[in-house]
């Protein structure tokens, strides 16, 4: 079937020294950041991609960055050291919030009510920060194996905690109230996304099974396809809504049908000269509707989808 998505590969951004675990948007459309296992934090600008800028570094390796537009912070999960809130006007961290030492897997912000940090922890703990102090609050505690991922539905209040217990758990933001648990993985569950209309959830891991969750319908599970050969590594919507992207340990980037579920492209390192290992993250922008990918190969690649 010929597809009608297009895809160019219009860069290979070049410079961690380590695998690239993450990418994280900013307040700029063409802005982004990236972190992995050299500890550097860099800026990229899609305008000009061939020069990061160095925003940061500590001395262990970084799976996790959520950036908070309104104050312009960049919150950063230092593996075994806990969170750093980065001033990003200033490149100096502003404060270390000591959390369990422990890899920190996923780090996300809500404005909900006074505001809240929720940080997936490697010891299965979700820590709760009060988002204006980033004092921690609470824990949350259901598992004893990794908390993998996140997601926060607005519409819901709810917050979507992927484990490696193969569950996934649906907590109330407000009162952390546990409210689903989501028996269908059978193994780690690495990424979970809730639809831009707040009516689906995805899921995905090392299973290399998409799940589709109707969330309208108390998460009964919609259905399934075998995404990838291998792990599926994260999930991301495109700006509009209409498509959505997987990465996979089996070195591939998919573009589906967000509506039909239709896989509309495989990028891969035969047909378009992708990465060689592991895709780790993606990050779909709202300039140009780029897609962003970042992998074990210590690159970052910059794919024009049209």
């Amino acid at each position: 079937m010929a597809s009608k998505v297009q895809v160019q590969k219009m860069a290979t951004l070049t410079g961690h020294r380590d695998c690239v675990y993450t990418l994280e948007r900013s307040g700029d459309a063409n802005i982004f950041y990236s972190a992995g296992g050299d500890g550097m934090v860099v800026a990229w600008n899609l305008n000009d991609p061939e020069n990061g800028e160095l925003m940061a570094r500590v001395s262990t390796s970084v799976y996790a960055l959520r950036h908070l537009p309104q104050r312009n912070l960049l919150l950063l999960g230092q593996n075994q050291e806990g969170l750093q809130v980065i001033d990003l006007a200033q490149k100096a961290v502003l404060k270390s919030v000591a959390l369990p030492k422990v890899a920190i897997f996923d780090i996300l912000h809500t404005s909900a009510g006074q505001g809240k940090v929720f940080v997936a922890m490697g010891n299965g703990a979700v820590c709760v920060l009060a988002a204006d102090t980033f004092e921690l609050q609470t824990i949350l505690r259901k598992s004893d194996k990794s908390a993998r991922c996140l997601a926060y539905n607005k519409r819901t209040n709810e917050l979507a905690v992927g484990y490696s217990d193969h569950a996934i758990r649906v907590f109330n933001a407000g009162t952390l109230e546990l409210k689903y648990e989501l028996a269908s993985h059978t193994n780690s569950v690495f990424s979970v996304v809730y639809s831009p209309d707040g009516k689906l959830l995805l899921s995905g891991g090392r299973d290399a099974h998409l799940r589709v969750w109707e969330v309208e319908e108390q998460y009964k599970e919609r259905g399934y396809v075998i995404a990838h050969m291998y792990t599926i590594n994260h999930i991301t919507y495109s700006p509009d809504g209409q498509y959505f992207a997987t990465c996979s340990m089996d070195k591939s980037i998919k573009v589906w049908d967000a509506e039909t579920f239709k896989l509309l492209k495989v990028i891969d390192k035969v047909r378009n000269a992708s990465h060689g290992t592991s895709v780790n993250k993606l990050f779909w922008s709202a300039h140009q509707n780029q897609l962003v990918s970042c992998s074990d190969d210590r690159t970052i690649s910059v794919w024009d989808i049209k």
